[in-house]
């Protein structure tokens, strides 16, 4: 099923915040934008990085995120096929958010709820 893209145009705050997320949204988007950070990467490798998505999976979010322009496919004359995935320059513009979610990630994934500071202030 297709998804529903966001338009360009007149919009409310928050606006481009929302069409940010849908750009990687999905299970799996962010986590393969942040492996093709360190370069490209046939599917198999992708797959192997993540080992519980499945095929389908893994190709309609490539697809998607193909669609969206972020990430370039290209597929080589071999048999069996080669195919390559890299990130385009609009993908390698969304590194300093994927870093960022995993700054945050790593700070707080594995903290309880109840041992975070109520207000965190940046020194």
């Amino acid at each position: 099923m297709p998804r529903i893209r966001h338009h360009r145009g007149a919009c409310r705050p928050g606006c481009a915040v929302e069409a940010t997320l849908r750009l990687i949204d999905g299970k799996w988007k962010g986590v393969i934008l942040y492996h093709l950070l360190e370069g490209t990467l046939r599917f198999n490798e992708i797959r192997r990085r993540l080992a519980s998505v499945t095929q389908r999976m893994l190709t309609n979010q490539l697809r998607e995120m193909e669609a969206d322009g972020l990430i370039a496919r290209k597929v080589y004359a071999e048999v069996p096929p080669k195919v390559e995935y890299s990130l385009t320059a609009r993908g390698r513009s969304l590194e300093p958010i994927i870093q960022a979610l995993k700054i945050w990630g790593d700070r707080h994934v594995e903290r309880p709820i109840d041992a975070a500071d109520p207000v965190e202030t940046a020194a």
